[in-house]
């Protein structure tokens, strides 16, 4: 590699001695040579590549965060929706999520696209996993017995206003009294 001043003398520029120094140390503050361009391009492209590696993991980064916030957004959504079903236990409710979960559903607006549909695609396939709503009604409005009808054949005779007030166990015989109400029943 040639230096400047013998490049300028083969094509017959010489530079007085005397203002050599100025005109070197000008040429250094605004010209490199090829070795040290070359080696400031490698030193770029070593920081391009990292600067490239590192944005690539941030939009991984971004991209997990992003599917994680939907994945929060879902849930919670479905949560709020499986909250006006009753189930028969939380174990029924976990499957149901897990099933609407990998229907693969989609949410917009904050609601769970094609959720009645699928929810009543499961209650269908699986009703046991939901409370019987007619059923539970029918078993409040049954008729409740405090007291056997029959004695059982057992020959005891039924209880009378005076038997349960000589009962001399007071606990007893206020069990006796709410068991035989309909005796006390128009005093």
């Amino acid at each position: 590699m040639q230096n400047i001043e013998s490049i300028l003398r083969e094509f017959g520029l010489e530079i007085p001695a005397e203002k050599m120094a100025a005109f070197q140390a000008r040429f250094r503050e605004n010209y490199k040579t090829v070795k040290e361009v070359s080696k400031l391009e490698a030193a770029r492209d070593q920081w391009k590549a990292k600067a490239e590696a590192a944005d690539g993991a941030l939009q991984d980064a971004q991209s997990a965060f992003d599917a994680a916030i939907a994945q929060r957004d879902f849930d919670d959504a479905l949560n709020a929706a499986l909250a006006g079903y009753k189930f028969t236990s939380e174990a029924a409710k976990r499957d149901v999520a897990g099933q609407v979960r990998a229907a693969g559903l989609t949410l917009e607006s904050g609601r769970i696209q094609g959720l009645e549909a699928l929810m009543e695609a499961i209650r269908e396939k699986d009703g046991s996993a939901f409370v019987d709503e007619t059923a539970a009604v029918l078993r409040l409005e049954m008729a409740r017995f405090t007291r056997p009808v029959s004695d059982g054949g057992s020959g005891a005779a039924p209880m009378t206003r005076e038997k349960i007030m000589a009962i001399p166990d007071r606990a007893a015989r206020r069990r006796a009294i709410a068991e035989n109400i309909e005796i006390f029943k128009g005093e």
